[in-house]
C-alpha cells in the first residue's frame, strides 16, 4: 500500500491466492499446464511443417495459431510461477506494460484467427468446388497477416494509452498478471477515454470475429440442414464442434471480463476468468483442434512406429 500522493513504478502482483501452501499446489499445477501446452503447441507446428498432407489452409490457420497460443502462455505463466517462488512479486511499471502488452496481442489475434477459420470452414461446408479458389495460399497468407497486424495494434492502442495515466495510489493487484480492469482501479487519472478506447477498438475487434463467426455458421447450419442423410450432416457438423468449442470459451469469457461497466470489476473474483481463455485453452488447442483429427492422430502413429 502507498500513501497518496506517492508515484508508483512497480506494481505487486498477488496471484490467485496469498496461501502459501495453496501457492505450491498452484505453482506445480500451472508448471505442468505451460509444459503440455508448449509440448502440444510445439508438436503441431512440427507436424504441420515437416508432412506436406497438412500444407492446406486449415492445417496454416492452426499453425498460426499454435504460435499464437505458445506466445500467449508465455506472456503470463513464466513470471507467475516466478511469483509463486520468490518472496518479491513485485513487477516494474514498463514490465507490467509489457506483459499487458503481449497477452493483449496474442489474445487480439487469437480472437480474430478465431473468425478467420470460421470463414475457412464455411468456405470448406458451404463452396466446396470452389474452396481451392476462395482459400488460395495468397488469399491464406493475406488473412493470417491482417489478423496479426490488426491484433498488434490493437494492443498498441492499449497499452500506449494505460502509459499515459498516472498511479499514485494503491500498487497492489490482486491478479496474476498486469491486464486492463485491475490497472484501471488503480489508476488516479481520468479513464474515461480508455474506457471508451476499450469499448470501442478493443470492442470493435472483438466484434468483428464475433460476427464473421456468427454469419458463416449461419451458412454453415443451413447448408448442413439440406444435407439429405444423417451420416452427412453428422460428418460435417463435427469438423465444426471443435472450433465451436473453442469459441463459445474465449468469447464468453472476454465479453464478461473487458465489456462491462468498471465499477462491477471486482479483482478477486474476475481474476480467474483469464484462466480459462489465457492458459486452459492454449493447453487444449492443440487436443481440440488437432490431436482429435484423423490425420494428425495417422502422422503421430507413423511418427511413433518408427521411433519404436
Amino acid at each position: 500500500m502507498l500513501k497518496n500522493g506517492t508515484v508508483v513504478t512497480e506494481f505487486l502482483l498477488l496471484g490467485l491466492s496469498r496461501n502459501p501452501k495453496t501457492q505450491i499446489f498452484l505453482f506445480g499445477l500451472f508448471l505442468l499446464i505451460y509444459l503440455l501446452a508448449l509440448i502440444g503447441n510445439t508438436l503441431i507446428l512440427l507436424i504441420i511443417s515437416f508432412n506436406k498432407r497438412l500444407h492446406s489452409p486449415m492445417y496454416f490457420f492452426l499453425a498460426n495459431l499454435s504460435v499464437i497460443d505458445i506466445g500467449y502462455t508465455t506472456a503470463t505463466v513464466p513470471k507467475m510461477l516466478m511469483n509463486y517462488l520468490s518472496q518479491d512479486k513485485t513487477i516494474s511499471l514498463a514490465g507490467c506494460f509489457s506483459q499487458m502488452f503481449f497477452f493483449i496481442s496474442f489474445g487480439g489475434i487469437e480472437c480474430l484467427l478465431l473468425g478467420v477459420m470460421a470463414y475457412d470452414r464455411y468456405a470448406a461446408i458451404c463452396h466446396p468446388l470452389h474452396y481451392s479458389v476462395l482459400m488460395r495460399p495468397k488469399v491464406c497468407i493475406s488473412l493470417a497477416a491482417a489478423v496479426w497486424i490488426l491484433g498488434l495494434a490493437n494492443s498498441s492502442v492499449h497499452t500506449v494509452m494505460m502509459s499515459l495515466l498516472s498511479f499514485c495510489q494503491d500498487n497492489v493487484i490482486q491478479h496474476f498478471f498486469c491486464d486492463i480492469p485491475p490497472l484501471f482501479q488503480l489508476s488516479c487519472s481520468d479513464i474515461l477515454a480508455n474506457q471508451i478506447a476499450t469499448f470501442v477498438v478493443g470492442g470493435g475487434v472483438a466484434m468483428t470475429s464475433f460476427l464473421l463467426t456468427l454469419v458463416s455458421y449461419i451458412y454453415i447450419v443451413l447448408a448442413i440442414l439440406r444435407i439429405r442423410t444423417k451420416e452427412g450432416r453428422l460428418k460435417a457438423f463435427s469438423t465444426c464442434a471443435s472450433h465451436l468449442t473453442v469459441v463459445n470459451i474465449y468469447f464468453g469469457t472476454i465479453f464478461f471480463t473487458y465489456f462491462k461497466p468498471n465499477s462491477i470489476y471486482s479483482q478477486e473474483h474476475d481474476q480467474f476468468l483469464p484462466v480459462l481463455y489465457g492458459i486452459l485453452t492454449p493447453m487444449l488447442n492443440p487436443i481440440i483442434y488437432s490431436l482429435r483429427n484423423k490425420d494428425v492422430q495417422g502422422i503421430l502413429r507413423k511418427t511413433m512406429c518408427r521411433t519404436v
